[in-house]
C-alpha cells in the first residue's frame, strides 16, 4: 500500500491527467439525467384562410403575404426558444382548428418543425369562411385532445367572413383556455386587396366583392380543381377588389372576453422575448444533460496538476526574501 502511494506521489501528474482524461471520454458520450420539469410547451396556430394571401406585410426588403409572414414569425419563435421548449402546430379554417403534430422538443426536432411550417398553406383549408370565435372554441377542444397544458399562439389578422356581428358571433366569455391564449396581430394596418389563386397556386387575379361573399358562404373548397373552370372569377376592375386589413379591435375584444392576450406579430426582439417570458405551461420528463460537471471536474483535474508548482513557487520566493533581510 506504501509503494502505491508512493508511486502516486511520484507521478502524481500522470494520475491527475489519467483520470481528467476518463472525464473527458464520460462528457463524449453525452451523459443525461431523467427530470420532470416545467417547460415552455407552445402550440403555434396559423390561420390559412384567404385573407392571409394579402401582400401588406415584410421580410427584410421583401413584400411578403400575411401567411408567409406567419411563417417567419413562428420558425423565429423555435430558433428563439431554448431546448427543452416543446412545440405544435396547427391550422386555422373555417370554424376549426386542425392540430399537424403533437408536442415535439425544440432542439432534437428543429429541422421536422420548421419544415412543417415551411409547408403551411392556403390550400390545407378545408372551407372558404372564416369564423374567429368559433376557431377559438374548437381551439379549446384542440387543447383537450393534447391533454397537455399548452401556450396557444394565435397567428391571425383576425379578418372574417362573414364579418361578425350579434347575430353570427358565437359566445365565447365561457371558454376556459383563455389565460393559455394570445392573439398575435398579422397584417397591414391599411386595406389591401387579397390575391386569389387556382388549385395549382398560380396566381389568377384578386378576389372580387362578389366572389368573396359566395365564399363566405363556406360554398367554395380551394382545394377543388373543378372550380378552376378555366379559373376561378376575380375582380374585374381596381374599385371590385375586395379590402382587408388587420382588425386590431376584434381580436382585442376577443382576447377580452376570453382572458387572453393581444400582441401584434412584430419581426423584433421585443416580440420573441414577450413569447419567451410566458409562464411554463406544462410539466414534462426531459433529458437533463450533465456533461458540463463532467467537464468541470476534467478542467479542475488538468489545474491540479500545477498546485505544487505554484506552492513550489510561493515557498522559494519567501525564501528567497528571508535571504535577502
Amino acid at each position: 500500500m506504501n509503494k502505491i502511494i508512493s508511486a502516486l506521489k511520484d507521478n502524481y501528474e500522470t494520475a491527475l491527467l489519467v483520470v481528467a482524461s476518463l472525464f473527458l471520454l464520460l462528457a463524449l458520450v453525452k451523459p443525461e439525467i431523467q427530470l420532470k420539469q416545467e417547460v415552455h410547451n407552445y402550440l403555434l396556430v396559423a390561420d390559412i384562410s384567404q385573407s392571409m394571401n394579402a401582400e401588406d406585410m415584410k421580410v427584410g426588403n421583401n413584400a411578403v403575404s400575411r401567411l408567409v409572414y406567419t411563417q417567419h414569425l413562428m420558425k423565429e419563435v423555435v430558433k428563439t426558444s431554448p431546448c427543452g421548449t416543446y412545440v405544435s402546430v396547427g391550422v386555422f379554417a373555417a370554424e376549426n382548428v386542425a392540430l399537424l403534430f403533437m408536442p415535439l422538443e425544440v432542439c432534437a426536432n428543429f429541422d421536422i418543425i420548421t419544415d412543417s411550417i415551411d409547408h403551411l398553406e392556403w390550400r390545407m383549408a378545408w372551407s372558404g369562411n372564416s369564423r374567429m370565435t368559433f376557431g377559438v372554441k374548437a381551439a379549446e377542444a384542440t387543447f383537450e385532445y393534447l391533454n397537455i397544458p399548452a401556450q396557444m399562439l394565435f397567428f391571425t389578422d383576425g379578418d372574417e367572413a362573414p364579418k361578425a356581428n350579434g347575430i353570427n358571433k358565437l359566445d365565447i366569455s365561457n371558454v376556459r383556455i383563455g389565460k393559455n391564449v394570445v392573439f398575435v396581430g398579422v397584417g397591414g394596418h391599411e386595406n389591401s386587396p387579397i390575391k386569389r389563386f387556382n388549385a395549382n397556386n398560380k396566381f389568377v387575379g384578386y378576389w372580387g366583392t362578389d366572389a368573396a361573399a359566395e365564399s363566405a358562404g363556406g360554398g367554395i373548397m380551394y382545394n377543388d380543381a373543378s372550380k378552376d373552370d378555366p379559373d376561378p372569377p376575380v375582380a374585374y376592375a381596381e374599385f371590385d377588389r375586395f379590402l382587408s386589413k388587420l382588425d386590431v379591435e376584434h381580436l382585442k375584444d376577443m382576447a377580452n372576453e376570453i382572458k387572453g392576450q393581444y400582441i401584434e406579430g412584430t419581426d423584433k426582439p421585443e416580440f420573441y422575448e414577450f413569447v419567451q417570458s410566458q409562464t411554463p405551461a406544462a410539466k414534462f420528463v426531459t433529458a437533463y444533460s450533465v456533461r458540463w460537471i463532467f467537464l468541470i471536474i476534467a478542467a479542475l483535474l488538468v489545474l491540479a496538476t500545477y498546485i505544487p508548482d505554484v506552492l513550489s513557487y510561493r515557498f522559494d520566493k519567501r525564501t528567497l526574501f528571508k535571504r535577502v533581510i
